[in-house]
């Protein structure tokens, strides 16, 4: 590693070579010389602390990377749940998102709404000298990720007992929304390895926050720690692209100097970043123009507007009723935060069967299984690896699965389709038994408990992911004619009978 250079020093002959320039230069050499010493200064020297020009390029880029997923899901996805022939047209949707809205998607739009202020105006330039980045807005990131993790650690405690007696980690695994193959060796982990998860997830969760608070060394430590944990949590599981989304206000912990590693010796923003800090460590400061003051009173007055906004957020995070994921303002600018306050002890799943027999009840009836693109279905297939992809439709399959088919009604609306062979919901499904071929006369609905095949059992060596042993009856066997009724009451459109089956 090359010694550091003062800033006379490149122009001087020396007994020794300081970062490739040499020591012994002819003077025909001295202007050469001079000037490959000067820029190698400026590609060694570290940058100094407190400012955030490289923080604001890797939090930009990141909120345009979790938006183009979020995006990418909602293009191939949203026609067949919520477009007009979906399984819940968005006229219905629009009616109840704000009651059932996912909090991943409220934390995208918070995200998505601070960034905003992050953005130069007028201007394409990566370091843009009069637009410094606004240590308002660093904070107001900052404030987003103490929020986050304080509501999901005090939901927890709160919540379920299991959290508070260290067992949560032993049903998490596999009963997770959408296990991934990692998923499957992290639930058969010894039973201390689950005790110390459970713990190091309370202080994760409940004491790293505040260092946030305590100088910039201390706010990095939690910025580390929330980044290494929310990484643990993408290895193990399928959850949607929140995770991603919550490393993003962690960025913020960070300065330039501690990201500069991010950034190569050669880069353009690194050197302009490094001129910036020369010129003021010089002296030399950019003259506020009108524009960088009213960008000043706008990024003031978004200080006052979060930090007016939090008022109910923390009185929440306070009150012994706490709720999660919820918003005090119609904009959903400021919001409430929280995972698995309470885990489920056993997995279930749905599973559609479809039948071309005559008679439902006939005991000989094959009945064939649809399998989803992710969801546990058949037990031999290994648990898919999606995040940060996300299939809506799998994630809820299993809420449905814990509760009744009253309660989900779109539930029968997909047995109404798949009835039909129709393509936008087979479209969500990975496998339809009854392709190329006549259409099924019935379709049901059938509820399965599953476990995870033990590591090394006869079961596992013969290819078992899982194990599953059937509850019951979801819902009863369904065919379009008794359908009729069902749609027409909730004004869905009643799919195509076929000839053959009139």
């Amino acid at each position: 590693m090359a010694a550091t250079l003062s800033d006379t020093s490149c122009g001087s002959v020396r007994k020794r070579h300081v970062g490739g320039c040499k020591t012994d230069a002819k003077p025909a050499d001295t202007t050469n010389e001079k000037e490959n010493c000067k820029e190698t200064e400026k590609r060694l020297r570290p940058l100094h602390a407190g400012t955030y020009w490289l923080t604001r390029i890797v939090l930009l880029r990141s909120v345009a990377f979790i938006y183009f997923v979020a995006f990418s899901v909602a293009y191939s996805q949203n026609k067949q749940l919520i477009g007009n022939h979906g399984l819940l047209p968005c006229k219905s949707y629009l009616n109840s998102v704000k009651r059932y809205s996912f909090g991943w998607e409220s934390q995208l739009l918070e995200t998505g709404f601070l960034a905003i202020f992050l953005c130069p105006v007028w201007t394409l330039s990566q370091v843009p000298l009069r637009c410094p980045t606004s240590l308002i807005c660093i904070w107001t990131f900052r404030w987003l990720i103490v929020r986050i993790m304080l509501g999901a650690g005090l939901i927890k405690i709160r919540g379920d007992k299991c959290w508070r007696d260290l067992t949560c980690m032993d049903y998490h695994y596999e009963t997770q929304p959408v296990p991934n193959p990692m998923s499957y060796y992290m639930h058969h982990s010894p039973w201390w390895f689950h005790r110390f998860e459970t713990l190091s997830n309370h202080l994760i969760e409940l004491i790293f926050p505040f260092f946030t608070f305590l100088g910039r060394r201390m706010c990095m430590v939690n910025g580390a720690v929330q980044i290494l944990f929310q990484v643990v949590l993408i290895v193990s599981g399928n959850l949607s692209f929140l995770n991603w989304l919550t490393i993003v206000p962690s960025l913020a912990c960070f300065d330039d100097a501690s990201l500069g590693f991010l950034f190569h010796s050669g880069s353009q923003a690194r050197k302009a970043v490094y001129e910036c800090q020369s010129d003021k460590t010089a002296g030399r400061n950019t003259k506020p123009t009108k524009g960088m003051m009213i960008r000043q009173v706008v990024n003031f007055s978004l200080g006052l507007l979060i930090g007016f906004l939090s008022i109910p957020v923390v009185m929440n995070l306070l009150s012994s009723r706490q709720v999660m994921n919820t918003s005090f303002d119609p904009l959903r600018i400021v919001n409430t935060y929280g995972a698995f306050g309470s885990i489920t002890k056993e997995r279930t799943e749905v599973i559609f069967q479809g039948t071309q027999s005559l008679d439902p009840k006939d005991p000989d009836a094959m009945w064939e299984e649809y399998q989803f693109l992710c969801k546990p279905g058949d037990i031999y297939r290994r648990p898919c690896l999606i995040s940060p992809y996300h299939y809506r439709l799998d994630w809820l399959m299993w809420f449905a699965a814990f509760q009744t088919y009253e309660q989900n009604e779109w539930i029968i609306h997909i047995a109404g389709r798949l009835l039909s062979n129709d393509t936008t919901v087979l479209s969500l499904l990975e496998h339809n038994p009854f392709q190329g071929r006549e259409t099924p006369r019935w379709v049901r609905g059938e509820h399965f408990r599953y476990k995870f095949s033990q590591p090394g059992s006869t079961s596992a060596a013969q290819g078992k992911w899982w194990l599953r042993k059937r509850i019951g009856a979801y819902f009863p066997p369904v065919d379009l004619e008794g359908l009729r009724g069902y749609f027409q009451s909730r004004n869905w459109p009643h799919p195509h009978i076929p000839q053959n089956r009139s």
